[in-house]
């Protein structure tokens, strides 16, 4: 899989033709709005197997052959590299993938140890749908090694469209997490319709996951968690509620995401998640929790204050950072998660709390803002999808900035309005994609499903196993 970058002349037809791939495989993966209008800079999935490498000092093109078990002429047949006895460092060259033909009277169990793979590995490889027969001649491309993560995503779809988007989604998936049960100041959970959501969950191996919080479109929530935190009965008739609608509906953990939490209440809060674990462990639950995006111990404000790092990584079960919201909203253009920005949360968190108990929020939508932005102005929020569409219909240049390693356009609307959308596309989710190998982090949390991005799909497949949890 490799990501192509539209140039000045570029037409579908001649990217496929250069890639040898059929035209329909890379409408697919990208669902493009117009094949017929790419747009410079737009990012394109290539789905053609295959990995890149960058040369490191020392490297020949025999011990980078050696390394991947393929032939230097395939290496050679894959690059255009002007003097294959010279490589430079920071230099990127394709690998080919590996391929076996089958011999007579080969299995596919044959095939695997011989590989060191697995037969489901093959078969989900090569699109195998007769796996019990092969016939000789045939080629099969040998699946190497991926990470193995774990994918959580937040849902607030219809119930009926959240089915659709489960399923669609099955093999990418080991948590999904219905948002949310919102408390309220007696101890009570306002309730939630997740029973189709759940049922989905369930056939697909996917392990659902509930969600309680304080805080909803129109309200912070700071008084309310204030108020429960300061009873006593309070917080043992809330515990009691979330241990029976676990039991009643199957959810197999518990994910606590409070927000706005006063800086006095920090403490109070790091005693209920303590609670929640004391409460939910010996019945066979998990317990994780979301915090804010911080970058030390003492970054002021009131969505940081009360989220003690420390005590989440000892206590929760993991831990989903937050990493998006940057570019909110309710404030200036900007990229809405950028990676600059991750990196330094992440390398906080890893301060205080191992690595195998963290998941990197990855946000999924695009803001579109009216500029020159005033303040009091809200921007749209859509699919990146959408965004690459409405670049389309404007004809208009992608741009990207490299530091955030986001996307982002400019436009002006029919009414003379000119507007800035920041997006995710194949590069932002690249790169994200990185930064959990880089520091080999537990996993990935997406906020929101519901937002279609079909090249984030591909390309998460494309980097990691995602792991399933069984009963």
């Amino acid at each position: 899989m490799i990501i192509y970058v539209v140039n000045n002349g570029d037409t579908l037809w001649g990217i496929a033709n250069r890639y040898q791939i059929d035209v329909n495989a890379i409408q697919q993966a990208n669902q493009l709005p117009d094949p017929n209008n790419l747009l410079v800079g737009q990012s394109l999935v290539i789905p053609i197997y295959g990995i890149y490498h960058t040369v490191q000092n020392g490297e020949t093109l025999w011990s980078i052959a050696q390394q991947y078990g393929v032939s230097e002429q395939s290496i050679l047949s894959s690059n255009r590299l002007p003097n294959p006895n010279l490589l430079y460092p920071g230099e990127r060259i394709f690998i080919p993938p590996i391929i076996h033909v089958v011999q007579p009277g080969e299995t596919l169990r044959q095939i695997a140890s011989l590989y060191g793979t697995t037969i489901q590995a093959l078969i989900s490889q090569n699109s195998l749908q007769t796996p019990g027969l092969l016939y000789p001649g045939t080629q099969l491309i040998i699946p190497r090694p991926k990470p193995i993560t774990e994918v959580n995503a937040y849902t607030y779809q219809k119930e009926e469209d959240a089915v659709q988007t489960v399923n669609s989604l099955q093999s990418l998936l080991t948590y999904i997490s219905p948002f949310a049960y919102k408390l309220t100041e007696n101890g009570d959970l306002e309730p939630l319709k997740d029973e189709l959501v759940l049922e989905a969950a369930v056939s697909n191996d996917i392990v659902p996951m509930m969600v309680i919080t304080n805080f909803s479109s129109t309200e912070a929530g700071t008084n309310l968690m204030h108020v429960i935190f300061s009873s006593p009965d309070i917080l043992t008739k809330l515990m009691a509620n979330i241990l029976q609608i676990m039991e009643d509906k199957g959810y197999r953990g518990l994910n606590i995401d409070l927000e706005n939490v006063l800086p006095e209440d920090r403490d109070a809060y790091t005693a209920f998640l303590q609670l929640a674990v004391d409460t939910l462990h010996p019945k066979g639950y998990f317990v994780s929790t979301a915090v804010a995006p911080k970058f030390s111990d003492t970054q002021s404000g009131l969505l940081y204050e009360a989220h003690d790092y420390e005590a989440h990584g000892r206590i929760a079960d993991f831990v989903i950072l937050m990493t998006y919201e940057w570019g909110w909203r309710g404030g200036p253009p900007q990229a809405i998660s950028p990676i600059n920005q991750m990196k330094k949360v992440v390398e906080y968190a890893l301060t205080v709390m191992p690595a195998d108990k963290i998941f990197l929020g990855f946000q999924i939508y695009a803001r579109d803002w009216r500029i020159p932005h005033a303040q009091g102005q809200i921007a749209e929020t859509f699919s990146p999808q959408e965004a690459v569409r409405i670049a389309t219909e404007h004809k208009v240049r992608i741009q990207f900035d490299s530091i955030a390693q986001s996307p982002f356009f400019t436009y002006t609307d029919e009414q003379g309005q000119k507007h800035e959308v920041w997006f995710e596309d194949a590069r932002s989710a690249q790169a994200k994609f990185n930064l959990v190998k880089q520091y080999r982090l537990r996993g990935i949390s997406y906020w929101v499903l519901g937002y279609p991005f079909p090249q984030n799909w591909v390309l998460l497949d494309d980097n990691f196993e995602v792991k399933k949890l069984k009963e």
